[in-house]
């Protein structure tokens, strides 16, 4: 991937898409092809197909997705595999037949075992039951794993999938209901902070351990692999098991390899914020999955790891939340 390349980036608005155009473009990349879902509805074959014939893209960061936290996975389960398997199927499909060099899949850590082994490891997909309150996204992810797999077999594409841990950042969805955990959380201390409210009510235990990635540091992580030279990102594109008996998928996990538990996390978000009150747990709630730590090692044998400390990339996020909202 050079300077000239012409490069897509689906979902270019979310967090993922828009932290890794910033980093393109910082990178001196200047092609770059985005449209918002208004011009382009990835769930339409027809659509899609004519984008990619019409663009010609020589890169994807395939980042658009539906995304969201238990509340919105447990509301909207039909949602969340139908548009995700529509989305993944017509961009791959279609940048297949426009001859894409190369195409990074960006899924989640959800798509392992809810009781995986800790750290998890790239050789831990498909070894036992889901969570059940993401399952419908998971398993849609996964597809998206296997048909990179599949057409790399079939056709000798070069699609990579890289899996990364729950994240935030810069453009989050702080959705009252809709969010991940730290939006969430950043929203909840902001308006318990703003009303003077004596206390904030967290989901669940506050036992449940969690990794946190900053959305610019995944995004480096992925301008990263698909800078590789061809040998080396060949080497990360797995192997057929027919032939070579072990199960390597074209799988690589984004983390920072270090977890904190729900309760610490909600401790250094209420100091970010600026909220004096107490945390209390609504043991009611959902956990989750107990832990979900993602095993860096492959990335980090590759010559990459994340830079950014938890607190630090909280407080950025923080102020751009509260220059939103405030006022």
């Amino acid at each position: 991937m050079d300077a000239s390349s012409r490069i897509y980036v689906a979902g270019h608005r979310g967090l993922v898409g828009s932290a890794i155009v910033r980093c393109l473009l910082a990178a001196g990349y200047s092609d770059l092809i985005t449209r918002t879902h208004a011009d382009l509805d990835l769930t339409d074959t027809r659509a899609t197909e004519h984008f990619f014939e019409t663009e010609r893209p020589d890169y994807v960061f395939l980042a658009a997705a539906k995304v969201g936290g238990i509340v919105a996975n447990n509301s909207f389960p039909a949602e969340f595999i139908r548009d995700n398997l529509a989305i993944q199927t017509n961009v791959i499909h279609a940048a297949y037949k426009a001859g894409v060099q190369r195409l990074l899949f960006l899924g989640s850590s959800c798509i392992y075992p809810k009781l995986a082994p800790q750290p998890m490891r790239e050789c831990d997909l498909l070894t036992g039951p889901l969570e059940p309150t993401n399952r419908p996204y998971a398993l849609a992810k996964i597809a998206g794993v296997e048909m990179c797999w599949s057409y790399n077999r079939q056709y000798g594409t070069k699609y990579l999938a890289a899996m990364p841990t729950n994240l935030y950042g810069p453009g989050d969805n702080y959705h009252p209901t809709h969010s991940h955990v730290i939006p969430a959380l950043l929203r909840k201390f902001h308006d318990a902070k703003a009303r003077q409210e004596p206390t904030v009510t967290v989901w669940g235990t506050g036992t449940p351990r969690r990794e946190f990635l900053y959305s610019d540091d995944m995004a480096d992580a992925c301008v990263f692999l698909m800078k590789l030279p061809d040998e080396r990102y060949t080497a990360l594109l797995g192997s057929d098991e027919s032939v070579s008996g072990r199960f390597e998928p074209p799988l690589v996990n984004i983390g920072v390899g270090t977890d904190v538990t729900i309760a610490e996390l909600a401790a250094v978000v209420a100091r970010v914020v600026g909220y004096g009150g107490s945390i209390v747990y609504d043991r009611s709630k959902p956990d989750g999955t107990p832990r979900k730590l993602m095993d860096v090692g492959l990335i980090k044998r590759a010559g990459w790891q994340a830079r950014t400390e938890l607190e630090d990339g909280l407080r950025v996020a923080y102020a751009e939340f509260a220059a939103a909202h405030t006022g």
